[in-house]
């Protein structure tokens, strides 16, 4: 199977495909708790780097076959090679990342992905051009597609299994020499037949050489290493997650129970002064403790946020304002923003209502700190001041209740 090919270029068609495969499948374990947005972005990078490895693996197989001197790469099939990896690998990843895949929908996209591979190698191998006739045997090629499609059908599993750590690197092992398998299989049922002395068969299309294509192959290689050095990087929500241990210690965090949400301990009311030159709205205290009810929590004097040296606590004094970052938030101390372990809820749970409020379902602001408040379109935007000022929206149902609380509302009549 690896009679005169180049032994360096072999082992690096295989590192190739390991690494690549190490990538997608370490991408895909950062999608778990992921908002849509960075699921559908985690989800594309994996299935770049799938097919980047997989479509390197096969022409860095290829420079390593002994090809017929003058021997190029068609354009055109070379590009539409890998669109045909790229297309198949993020549609087979799409369906099974869509809700619990059942049995037969890996299967199926195992079968779709293993057909596609093939496809890509086959219409690769047919973008060379020289004074040869190329010619399969059957038995291989039928090999390479269930070759093809039990490695498809393995990545897959380890797509959905979101592994980390060794089970991770052995998955990617496995993978890479199975899709390297493929490619050698492929090659192995393929003849190049020498032309009749003196014919010369003519080059249609654009053509690029061995040399090219190797430069070409060489960026590629580094993209793949550079996103193999990336997916190393620990991912900063999860050492964010980590580090909330000392936080359920905070004053005002009971650990186990879940903080009843600010909004359920205050009720708007009718001011008793229709002559208040402040606000027709008010903000009483709601009664808890009844049965099945938790007891109202004491805020917490400060907030956690991540350091590059590790967890630090602001004072919520310091406070502008919290934004909603898929499970984690921001917090804007009016210079800049930080990330916060605690989720949108258990902010708006921990911090005193008194002096902040929701004004948007992924927004919390400082009344405190507010300077301006404008209408634009069906809802409003409050500025809030410090070194750097920032602006934040206000939701239509919230505007009345933020007016309330600046004394923007009209006196009643007496």
């Amino acid at each position: 199977m690896f009679e005169g090919h180049d032994p360096y270029l072999v082992a690096l068609s295989v590192a190739i495909a390991i690494l690549g495969g190490y990538t997608g499948f370490g991408l895909t374990a950062r999608i778990r708790g992921t908002p849509d947005a960075s699921h559908r972005v985690l989800l594309a990078g994996a299935a770049f780097f799938l097919a980047i490895g997989i479509w390197t693996m096969h022409f860095v197989g290829m420079l390593a076959a002994p090809l017929p001197a003058g021997t190029v790469y068609l354009v055109l099939p070379t590009i539409v090679s890998f669109l045909i990896c790229a297309l198949v690998v993020g549609i087979s990843l799409f369906f099974v990342s869509v809700g619990e895949p059942a049995v037969s929908r890996v299967v199926s996209s195992a079968v779709l992905l293993g057909v596609g591979i093939a496809s890509m190698h086959y219409v690769g191998m047919h973008g060379l051009s020289g004074n040869f006739s190329m010619t399969h045997d059957v038995t291989m090629v039928l090999l390479s597609v269930l070759i093809a499609i039990a490695t498809a059908y393995g990545g897959l599993r380890a797509f959905l299994a979101r592994q980390g750590g060794v089970q991770l690197a052995l998955s990617a092992v496995a993978y890479g020499f199975a899709v390297s398998g493929m490619h050698y299989t492929a090659m192995a049922g393929m003849h190049l037949v020498p032309l009749a002395p003196g014919s010369h068969r003519h080059v249609e299309g654009l053509a690029a050489s061995p040399q090219i294509l190797s430069l070409v192959v060489a960026l590629l290689c580094f993209v793949i290493a550079a996103g193999f050095l990336l997916s190393l990087v620990p991912d900063p929500r999860r050492k964010i997650a980590a580090s909330t241990g000392p936080v359920a210690a905070m004053p005002g965090v009971v650990p186990g129970t879940v903080a009843p949400p600010a909004a359920a301990l205050f009720t708007d009311i009718p001011s008793a002064d229709p002559g208040s030159a402040t606000a027709s709205l008010r903000l009483r205290p709601t009664p808890l403790g009844g049965i099945g009810q938790p007891p109202r929590q004491t805020p917490a004097p400060r907030m956690p946020v991540e350091g590059a040296d590790g967890t630090h606590f602001i004072d919520t004094a310091d406070i502008r304002s919290v934004r909603a970052d898929a499970h984690y938030t921001k917090v804007h101390d009016g210079i800049r923003e930080r990330m916060c372990p605690w989720s949108i809820s258990e902010a708006e749970a921990q911090l005193d209502p008194r002096l902040f409020l929701r004004v948007h379902r992924s927004h919390i602001v400082a009344m405190a700190h507010v300077t301006l408040v404008r209408r634009e379109g069906d809802g409003a935007i409050v500025e809030l001041d410090g070194p750097s000022p920032h602006r934040v929206p206000v939701s239509r149902a919230r505007i009345a209740e933020v007016k309330a609380r600046l004394g923007l509302v009209k006196r009643h009549a007496s």
